[in-house]
């Protein structure tokens, strides 16, 4: 467990903290209304890439720069932030005063435009950046370069396994309460999406049933060419039977990171909580009995909810984890790149 400190002067600026994987939605837009945070109170997740301003524009940088910092196909800017960012809840912030003439956004908060709009209350030093406008989810950056992390004494971070993983973390519903996909397995499904087609090696990949196949067939068929020879995704991890196919999707640990090892040919890996929702929940209604249910039998259960469309990925994410796959390099990945990035407006399933 850890706190931050300023590194000019010491002063610490967080709550004791435990860190987890960096959330596949940490950098997802959304809607225009306020969204909650995506990090838990307790926890911080680092973010590896340069993240935040100064932005260069892709034709100011180039491709063989932009190849040298990790992306791989045309994207309108890069950033030029610091590596390894540190992401906390807004709540977990402490000794910090606002930068006022840093503090810009859209409509409803802040975002990051500016650069860092929280200092250390000590020593004036620009320390942070708080995201909080409309459509964003809500966090705290740390800048990697004027905070460090500090050991402190306190509960043991307990590193929870993949046979205990039900237990300790819940699963994410695919459906709010007004029939909208969430938004957090559009991001979770449009990074699987990427690495699938990866891992394909532009053959036809037919999904197994279920939520697997609901998410990405109509994705899957309308970006690789129709089959034979075919390639095959199925789900495998904890709790579930091994089986034996091409592709497998497999959980993702919420806390380190690691995807579920397997000895499928080819792994693609989705966030532990769409996982195991995707895994153990079948929301399918079921078809009246002939004669009617009982009249001393009552349900008291919620029938599950369903969406009102089809569902579809996040474009964005979509194209921002593609961009960053050193498979797009390949001449039919980057085909199938430039044609979501040109036409997105118009695919079927975006």
């Amino acid at each position: 467990m850890v706190v931050f400190a300023c590194v000019g002067c010491g002063a610490v600026v967080t709550a004791r903290l435990s860190r987890v994987a960096l959330p596949d939605h940490a950098d997802q837009t959304y809607g225009h209304d306020l969204l909650p945070g995506f990090l838990e109170p307790g926890t911080y997740a680092v973010n590896p890439a340069p993240s935040g301003p100064p932005w260069r524009l892709w034709d100011e940088v180039g491709a063989e720069e932009a190849e040298a910092r990790g992306v791989y196909a045309p994207v309108y800017s890069l950033p030029y932030g610091p590596s390894g960012q540190v992401g906390v809840a807004p709540g977990d912030v402490r000794g910090t005063v606002l930068i006022p003439e840093r503090c810009d956004g859209l409509c409803c908060g802040w975002d990051s435009r500016n650069g860092p709009n929280l200092a250390c209350a000590e020593c004036g030093r620009a320390v942070a950046t708080r995201i909080d406008d409309c459509g964003i989810w809500q966090v705290v950056w740390l800048d990697p370069r004027a905070v460090c992390p500090v050991a402190v004494d306190g509960p043991a971070h307990q590193v929870v396994g993949w046979e205990m993983l039900r237990k300790a973390y819940p699963d994410t519903p695919p459906v709010d309460q007004l029939g909208f996909w969430s938004p957090v397995w559009a991001a979770a499904v449009s990074v699987a999406l990427a690495h699938l087609l990866a891992v394909s090696g532009g053959m036809r990949v037919v999904a197994s049933d279920g939520f697997a196949a609901e998410v990405f067939r109509r994705a899957l068929d309308a970006l690789l060419p129709p089959g034979p020879p075919e390639r095959h995704l199925v789900l495998a991890g904890p709790g579930l039977p091994d089986v034996i196919t091409d592709i497998a999707l497999v959980p993702r640990h919420p806390q380190t990171g690691e995807v579920w090892p397997c000895g499928a040919e080819a792994v693609v890996p989705l966030a532990a909580d769409v996982w195991m929702y995707m895994a153990f929940n079948d929301d399918r209604r079921l078809g009246p009995a002939a004669a009617g249910m009982p009249d001393d039998v009552h349900r008291d259960d919620p029938l599950p909810l369903l969406p009102y469309s089809s569902f579809s990925p996040d474009s964005e994410v979509f194209l921002s984890t593609l961009a960053r796959l050193p498979a797009t390099r390949e001449p039919w990945l980057r085909a199938i790149y430039d044609r979501v990035a040109d036409h997105r407006p118009s695919l079927p399933f975006f």
